[in-house]
Order: C-alpha cells, then sequence, then structure tokens
C-alpha cells in the first residue's frame, strides 16, 4: 500500500499517538493524552499513514519568521528505511524554506540520518535539558 502524508488537518487520537510512541520505546507513549493536545498545539505536525495506520510523524514549533525547531520525528521500526522520514522531514524544509533556521536535537545514532536530509552538527553548541522523560 502506498503511504500518505496529511498536514496537520488530520486529527490524531490518543491512543493513535500511544501506538506510534510506544512502537519506538519513546516515553512520551505513556502520556498520551498530552501527546494528543500537544499535536493540536504544534505550529506543523505531518503524519505518514498506511491506510488508516499511523506510521510516523514528525512536529515543529516556530516563531513566526525566522527559526523552527523541529520536535518530534518518528516512524514506526517495521516502516522504517522507506525513505518515510525523508519526506517528512522534507515537508518541513518546505514549510519553512524562506525561515533562516531549522533546529532539532538529534541523538548520536541518528545524525546521520540527519545530515542525509541536510542537517549540520553545530561546532560549539550542546542540548541542555530538564526532563522528567527518560528517552
Amino acid at each position: 500500500m502506498e503511504i500518505e502524508i496529511k498536514g496537520k488537518e488530520q486529527p490524531l487520537t490518543s491512543r493513535e499517538l500511544e501506538d506510534l510512541f510506544l512502537s519506538v520505546e519513546w516515553s512520551s507513549g505513556h502520556y498520551p493524552d498530552k501527546l494528543e493536545i500537544a499535536m493540536r498545539n504544534y505550529a506543523t505536525v505531518f503524519t505518514a499513514w498506511d491506510g488508516n495506520r499511523l506510521v510516523g510523524l514528525v512536529s515543529a514549533m516556530d516563531d513566526g519568521v525566522m527559526t523552527a525547531y523541529v520536535h518530534y520525528l518518528l516512524v514506526r521500526p517495521e516502516y522504517q528505511g522507506r525513505g518515510i522520514g525523508v519526506q517528512l522531514i522534507d515537508k518541513v524544509k518546505e514549510k519553512y524554506k524562506d525561515y533562516l533556521r531549522i533546529v532539532l536535537v538529534a541523538y548520536d545514532k541518528e545524525c546521520g540520518f540527519y545530515e542525509h536530509c541536510g542537517f549540520t552538527k553545530g561546532k560549539d553548541e550542546t542540548p541542555m535539558f530538564i526532563t522528567s522523560l527518560w528517552t
């Protein structure tokens, strides 16, 4: 089946989000009601669907003119390697093409993927957090 990319107009249920986030073992999946609210509040959400099954998601926030921050990018493990993550990032890059900066925080093991998508590592930057999440 063809993977369909949809925008923010596609409503997401807490159950769909919980299932997707837990499929990649992200602790955010243990807070599906919060995820549902968060997705409604993001400026940008693109989702990937295999029929009625949510298989990928990217979300971003922005300041309206200069900087966009990609927060979530996830693809179900059994769908990884099919170009879905690249398609989702391309949607974000297209939406924010006139911005001066698109930023994200990547885990070390994903840096190669993001470099493939056109991102570069910062030279003197270190991501910093205050969090109670464990992934």
